[in-house]
C-alpha cells in the first residue's frame, strides 16, 4: 500500500487560525467531510483542534492528524515530552503523523538527535507515522541515512502554481517519499491568476478548485484553509475535479519561484 492510500490527499490547515475561528473552521471542515487536520505547535492552537475533533463525535480511527515539533524542542530533553503536551493538549493517545518542522534546531542539535527522537516517538508509540517538512533535497537524503529506508512517510513543502518545487517533488518520488504541500493558494495570489481563471471557467469551477486539482494531479496531499463553510465544501469539491494534461502543463508552466515561507531560519533552498 502506498502512502497515498495511507494519507487522506485532501486535508484542512490551521495555519494562523486561533481560538473560535479555528474551532469553528475546523468543526465546518470535519462537517462537510475532511478528515485530515493539520496543526502544529507553534500554531498554538493544538487544544483547540482537538476540541473540535472531539466535539465533532466522528470515531477516531476515521481521522488523520498531524501535528509538528517546533525547532526549540529538536533535541533528546525537550522532544518526547514536547510531543506528549501536544497529545494532551489535541486530547488524543497519538498522532497519525508527526513532523520535523524546520530542519532548524534552535540550539544547533545534530540531525541524528532529533531525528532519533523522531524516531523514539514512533517506537514509544505517539505517532503513526513520522516525516519532515521543509527539507531540502540533501537534507532529506541525510535524513534517509539515519532513520533508514522508507520510514520518511512525508516532506511537508510548500507547493503551489507559482512555486511549483519540481526538484525536490520529483527526488522525494524517485525515494518513495509522499510530498504534502502547503500553502497551495500563496496566499490568495495564484487565485488571480489569468491561466487558472481561464481553466476554472472551461470547467464552471471556482479558481480554488482548479489549484487543489492540479495539485491532487500532481499525487501530492494539499492541506488549504478556510474559514468559510462554502469554500471548505468547494475546496472539497476540487476532489471531483480531473484537468487534461494540458491544463495540468499550462499549470505547471507558471512556476516563478515565488516562496511566500522564507522566515530567516530557512534551509538554503534547491534551485
Amino acid at each position: 500500500m502506498t502512502t497515498q492510500n495511507l494519507i487522506p490527499q485532501l486535508g484542512m490547515g490551521t495555519f494562523r487560525l486561533e481560538d473560535k475561528v479555528c474551532y469553528d473552521s475546523v468543526r465546518m471542515a470535519l462537517e462537510v467531510g475532511f478528515r485530515h487536520i493539520d496543526t502544529a505547535q507553534i500554531y498554538g492552537n493544538e487544544e483547540t483542534v482537538g476540541a473540535a475533533i472531539r466535539d465533532s463525535g466522528i470515531p477516531r480511527d476515521e481521522l488523520f492528524v498531524t501535528t509538528k515539533v517546533w525547532k526549540n524542542k529538536l533535541n533528546r530533553v525537550g522532544f518526547i515530552p514536547s510531543v506528549k503536551d501536544s497529545l494532551k493538549k489535541l486530547g488524543l493517545g497519538h498522532v497519525d503523523l508527526l513532523l520535523i518542522h524546520w530542519p532548524s534546531p534552535e540550539n544547533g542539535e545534530s540531525m541524528e538527535e532529533y531525528l532519533g527522537e523522531l524516531a523514539q516517538a514512533k517506537r514509544d508509540g505517539l505517532t503513526t507515522h513520522i516525516g519532515v517538512s521543509n527539507f531540502t533535497i540533501a537534507q532529506v537524503e541525510e535524513a534517509r541515512r539515519i532513520l533508514g529506508e522508507g520510514e520518511i512517510f512525508t516532506n511537508q513543502v510548500e507547493v503551489h502554481p507559482y512555486l511549483t518545487n519540481e526538484k525536490l517533488r520529483r527526488h522525494c518520488a524517485e525515494n518513495g517519499i509522499h510530498i504534502t504541500g502547503y500553502m497551495p493558494f500563496a496566499v490568495g495570489k495564484v487565485l488571480e491568476d489569468e491561466t487558472i481563471a481561464d481553466i476554472a471557467e472551461a470547467h464552471g469551477v471556482s479558481t480554488a478548485e482548479v489549484v487543489i486539482a492540479w495539485e491532487l494531479a500532481h499525487g501530492l496531499a494539499t492541506i488549504p484553509s478556510s474559514t468559510k463553510r462554502s469554500h471548505l465544501e468547494t475546496n472539497l469539491k476540487a476532489a471531483t475535479l480531473t484537468l487534461s494534461a494540458e491544463e495540468v502543463s499550462a499549470i505547471d508552466a507558471l512556476d516563478r519561484g515565488d516562496r511566500q515561507a522564507a522566515p530567516d531560519f530557512s534551509p538554503e533552498w534547491d534551485a
